[in-house]
C-alpha cells in the first residue's frame, strides 16, 4: 500500500513533463532559478554520488558481504533492482523526451543519476541489514539530487520522478531482504 503513493505521485509528474503541463512549467522556472546556486565544486561533488564509478562499488561491497553472510536472495534482488535503472530509464527518457536545463539536448527525465543513487546506496543499507545505515542512504541520494540540480544537470522533477520510481522497487528489496 505504501509503494501506491509514490507511484501514483511518479505518474502524475510523468504526464506533466510529458505535456509541458503547469507542473512542469512551475518546475523549469524552479530549476532555473536554483542551476549555479551554490559552491560549484561541492554541487559537482553531490553529484557525482550518482555516478555508476562511484555507486556501484559501494553496492557491489554490500552485495559481495550479503552474499558472504549467507543473504543470497537478498543480494539477488539489489543487483536485479541495479539492473532496472538502465532497462527503465533510458526507455522512459527516449519517450518523454525532456530538454535539459542547460542544454538544448533532451532525454533528462527521469534521472538516471538519482535512480542509481538510490538503488545503490539504499539497496546497500538493506542488504547488510543495518536500519542505521538506511538515513545515510537516504542522504546520499538526497544529496546526489540537489547536486544535479544545482549544477544544472536535472531540473527538480527529472530528480523527484526518479524517486517516485525507484522507492518501490527499493521497498520490495527490503521485503524481500527482512524473508
Amino acid at each position: 500500500m505504501i509503494g501506491v503513493v509514490p507511484v501514483a505521485l511518479f505518474a502524475v509528474v510523468t504526464w506533466q513533463v510529458a505535456v509541458h503541463g503547469t507542473l512542469a512549467r512551475l518546475d523549469e522556472r524552479a530549476g532555473r532559478a536554483l542551476a549555479g546556486r551554490g559552491p560549484a565544486p561541492l554541487a559537482e561533488l553531490l553529484a557525482d554520488l550518482g555516478n555508476l564509478q562511484v555507486a556501484l562499488p559501494v553496492l557491489a561491497a554490500a552485495l559481495a558481504y550479503a552474499v558472504w553472510r549467507g543473504r543470497r536472495c537478498a543480494a539477488l534482488y539489489a543487483g536485479l533492482a541495479m539492473g532496472l535503472v538502465p532497462a527503465v530509464v533510458v526507455p522512459l527518457k527516449v519517450l518523454v523526451d525532456r530538454v535539459g536545463p542547460l542544454t538544448a539536448e533532451t532525454g533528462y527525465y527521469p534521472s538516471g543519476h538519482t535512480a542509481t543513487a538510490l538503488v545503490a546506496y539504499g539497496g546497500a543499507a538493506l542488504v547488510l541489514h543495518r536500519r542505521r545505515l538506511m538515513p545515510v542512504a537516504v542522504l546520499l541520494t538526497m544529496a546526489t539530487g540537489i547536486g544535479l540540480v544545482l549544477r544544472g544537470y536535472h531540473w527538480p522533477l527529472d530528480v523527484l520522478g526518479s524517486a517516485c520510481l525507484f522507492g518501490p522497487v527499493l521497498l520490495s528489496v527490503g521485503y524481500a531482504a527482512r524473508r
